[in-house]
């Protein structure tokens, strides 16, 4: 049957076998042998590969980065560029005019917004408080009757006044010293807890309070503790210049009360004193040098 004859092969002859086996074997070592230098070569080209990609993106890199460097130097030249020009034009420029132009444009723009608002039929008042807030506006209109207030209030009324304005000045003028003002307040609470007068206490949530036993840490008005304290130099020159300029600012208008001048006293009466001033007024220029000549005995 066509079944079983093809099962049944002939087999080989043992003397065909070792051919044939050759023969088999042939095309396997040709492939082995052609295949086997390749994967030689190609892990022997992997490492190269691989560092030749890794030096090309390093230097794309720093190609890159130097690009960025070169820009923002350049960005920073032109921008020291623009400084110094801007600069030297301000040094140039005189500052007390660029105030006064200044301050003539803000008057010619108002003027100007005022004319033609007026021209319209409306109201300025109402049209410029458009630009502010209700609060900004009630501050404006308490600080320009804060103003008014210290405008009308110049003269002299009374000393306890005039005292009063001297002590609200120099507080506005003065600049106390927190960091000293700390050092010895944190000297006063250790002086205290180590005599046994205070007591500190730490709360639940880690904040520390000073608890004062006796009531003598804190100052009252009996406590005399204030004798026991010594200003040091800064403070004492401070005071000191205080007085001084004080008392210059009295004799200053002492003497604008009274009419005196610091000079000599070359008149006789009122009408001889404005007649000396017309005269030196007019002539001082020229008779100043033969007057200190005759002062100093040198004029021949």
């Amino acid at each position: 049957m066509p079944a079983e004859h093809e099962a049944k092969k002939p087999e080989a002859s043992p003397s065909e076998t070792p051919g044939h086996a050759a023969d088999s074997e042939q095309p396997g070592d040709d492939v082995r042998q052609s295949t086997t230098p390749l994967k030689e070569d190609e892990v022997e080209s992997t490492p190269d590969q691989t560092d030749s990609a890794a030096a090309a993106s390093l230097a794309r890199q720093r190609q890159e980065r130097f690009k960025a460097l070169k820009a923002r130097a350049k960005t920073a030249t032109e921008r020291n560029m623009k400084e110094t020009a801007a600069e030297t034009q301000r040094l140039a420029t005189d500052p007390s005019l660029l105030s006064s132009i200044s301050r003539k444009h803000a008057f010619a723009s108002h003027n100007l917004l005022k004319a033609d608002t007026e021209a319209a039929g409306e109201d300025f008042e109402r049209k410029r408080a458009w630009d502010w807030t209700v609060d900004e506006s009630e501050k404006w209109d308490k600080r320009m009757d804060k103003k008014q207030r210290h405008r009308d209030n110049v003269a002299f009324q009374d000393y306890t006044q005039d005292a009063r304005k001297v002590y609200k000045r120099q507080l506005r003028e003065m600049q106390p010293n927190l960091e000293n003002y700390e050092k010895e307040k944190m000297a006063a609470i250790e002086k205290a807890a180590a005599n046994g007068d205070l007591e500190i206490v730490e709360t639940s949530d880690g904040e520390m309070i000073a608890v004062d036993k006796n009531g003598s840490f804190y100052s009252t008005a009996d406590s005399v503790g204030f004798t026991e304290s010594k200003p040091d130099r800064a403070a004492v020159d401070k005071l000191v210049d205080n007085l001084r300029k004080a008392e210059e600012v009295r004799l200053k208008k002492r003497r604008d009360r009274r009419g005196d001048d610091d000079g000599d006293v070359t008149y006789i009466n009122e009408k001889n004193k404005q007649f000396n001033q017309k005269l030196a007024r007019f002539y001082n220029k020229y008779t100043t040098e033969i007057r200190d000549s005759f002062e100093r005995g040198t004029m021949i």
